[in-house]
């Protein structure tokens, strides 16, 4: 019973959210990659503001990569998970390893997707963190303590969808936290999207340069 066709059109439901926010100077989207950059994008345009990427990288324990010991994010944040790294006595020289490993990656996205357009300006702004769904909210978690070292004015984080317990969380942890819909019981983000394929690095590119495009000229 999906409630999205797909992220776009999630993207332009989530922007009926957001209209306090529509041609105010001093507002930025900042898109989670990949997926959450076609739902940014729209919320962007209904805006009429400034659209970036902001990159997290899970750090995963080695052989059970979907196990996060730790994230990093944009603008040299790591932030480590005391208690698994505890837990499964994982030595600092892996944690350093894994953390030049998903570094580079980073590095790597940063320069395909922003080309040599220079990071949108955090300081001071409002920024709307996006992405097209929380389930655990693991990267949108490090994306919120990365960005706070950047000192935002306010931090909006927005979403089509996620479990209301996460929407909660956030709540506390972001100035204001926007949830279009949070659907019970709520299994996965991909349940709620007709069309929930992969967000290529070519698409999210081009998507970009679009949006930058249009709001420029809009």
């Amino acid at each position: 019973m999906a409630i999205f066709h797909d992220r776009s059109h999630a993207g332009r439901k989530l922007a009926e959210k957001l209209t306090a926010y529509r041609d105010r100077r001093n507002v930025i989207v900042l898109a989670l990659p990949r997926g959450g950059v076609p739902v940014a994008c729209e919320v962007a345009l209904a805006l009429n503001a400034p659209v970036d990427i902001f990159i997290v990288r899970k750090l995963g324990v080695p052989g059970q990569e979907e196990l996060a010991l730790g994230a990093i994010a944009s603008g040299g944040i790591r932030i480590l998970n005391d208690e698994i790294i505890h837990q499964l006595n994982i030595p600092q020289r892996v944690i350093e390893a894994i953390t030049q490993q998903e570094l580079q990656e980073l590095e790597r996205r940063e320069r395909a997707y922003r080309g040599n357009r220079p990071p949108l300006e955090v300081r001071d702004h409002i920024v709307i963190l996006i992405d097209d769904g929380l389930a655990t909210g693991a990267s949108m978690r490090a994306a919120v303590k990365g960005l706070r070292t950047r000192n935002p004015r306010w931090l909006v984080v927005a979403v089509p969808t996620a479990a209301s317990e996460i929407c909660e969380e956030f709540e506390r942890i972001a100035d204001e936290m926007i949830c279009a819909t949070t659907p019970e019981p709520f299994y996965g983000v991909g349940m709620w999207y007709e069309d929930f394929s992969q967000t290529t690095d070519e698409e999210v590119q081009k998507i970009l340069e679009k949006t930058a495009r249009q709001v420029q000229h809009g």
